[in-house]
């Protein structure tokens, strides 16, 4: 059969067209969402822990008497768990949760495709719930971190990581789409240590294996580090309220993680402190019965040299308002503060309101 120019036109049109079209749906079905997801996926790591464990026996442990001339015998077991963590930076840092690296005595990094890794902890910080591994390599692929201030409430938001170790299966982290459901949760100190403060809600679906993963915003930056799920069946998985660590408050933690190996903690004030009450007061004829009162000031100390003295009274911390001691500790707690940060106070002093800033120094 011939086919003339026409014809040949006809059908160079009707392919070109045919082909556009699938451009056309398949850009329609690329969204925010799908291209965060592709963003950040190369970065998100899969992290397998094996733990030895010691614990006791003794084949009497119902008879004391017995127990004393066969005490208890000691057996190591080996266990193994896994987790997710995010690629930070080329060379090769990962973030994760303490939780998922802790007493392990070996650490395998898988990244999507395959490619396995040994890490090496840099520093983990129980306190946090943080730690820091390292890749032996360069060139990594690596996740760019949000400003985890500037969160909005319905924004958004991607869990991504290795649930129920399916990131083995397929070399590829799974995706869970939701908002942030809520800013600024606390939760205080744990009965395991942790201090779990300002976390960000969400209803991504948050599983066992997600610790560790990156909480991901609509523009492919890591606004959090997922941590734990609220439920109150722990055999349970996801219903809907997970919580993330601000990526903020990370950084700072990997960043001396990555300087010390370590969170110091320790500085010094200068300050005694007690909680002013109505007696006190009274005593010291103060127009007030609530505030914190500054009873002793260390020679030469920081808050010596900003020209705080005994009988002042703090009103408010770091713009928080403080009625007893334990808010001045709570204050220091929430905030991460370390020697070197800046104190905001302020104090009621020779009958006036007076603002006054000084830095924390080693204790």
């Amino acid at each position: 059969m011939k086919i003339d120019k026409v014809n040949l036109l006809l059908i160079f049109v009707c392919l070109s067209t045919a082909l556009w079209c699938q451009d056309i749906i398949h850009e329609s079905r690329s969204t925010a969402i799908t291209r965060a997801i592709e963003e950040v996926s190369p970065a998100v790591a899969s992290i397998s822990v094996v733990q030895i464990k010691e614990y006791s026996r003794s084949p009497f442990m119902q008879d004391p008497i017995w127990q004393y001339f066969f005490p208890y015998d000691t057996y190591k077991h080996k266990s193994k768990s896994s987790g997710s963590g995010i690629v930070i930076s080329p060379d090769g840092y990962v973030l994760t949760n303490h939780h998922v690296v802790s007493n392990a005595a070996l650490i395998k990094v898988t990244l999507p495709g395959g490619r396995q890794f040994d890490a090496e902890i840099i520093g983990d910080d129980p306190v946090s719930d943080l730690a820091l591994l390292k890749l032996e390599g360069r060139n990594f692929p690596y996740a760019h971190l949000a400003d985890s201030d500037h969160l909005l409430i319905g924004e958004w938001v991607i869990a991504l990581g290795n649930p129920f170790g399916l990131f083995d299966v397929s070399k590829q982290p799974s995706a869970t789409v939701g908002i942030i459901s809520a800013l600024h949760m606390d939760f205080g100190q744990q009965e395991s240590g942790q201090v779990y403060q300002d976390m960000i809600q969400t209803d991504a679906a948050i599983n066992v294996g997600n610790s560790g993963g990156p909480l991901v915003n609509s523009v492919g930056e890591v606004i959090g580090i997922n941590t734990f799920i609220y439920t109150g069946n722990m055999s349970q998985g996801s219903v809907g309220i997970g919580f993330a660590i601000p990526i903020n408050r990370a950084r700072r933690i990997a960043e001396e993680l990555k300087q010390s190996g370590r969170i110091d903690r320790s500085f010094a004030t200068g300050l005694e402190i007690q909680t002013l009450d109505k007696r006190v007061a009274n005593l010291l004829d103060l127009p007030f019965a609530k505030g914190v009162l500054i009873t002793k000031i260390d020679d030469g100390s920081a808050a010596d040299d900003a020209g705080l003295k005994p009988g002042d009274v703090i009103l408010t911390l770091n713009g928080y308002k403080v009625d007893k001691s334990a808010d001045v500790f709570q204050v220091f707690s929430d905030n991460e503060l370390r020697a070197g940060d800046e104190v905001n106070m302020t104090v009621y002093t020779n009958g006036e309101n007076k603002e006054i800033t000084f830095k924390l120094r080693k204790s």
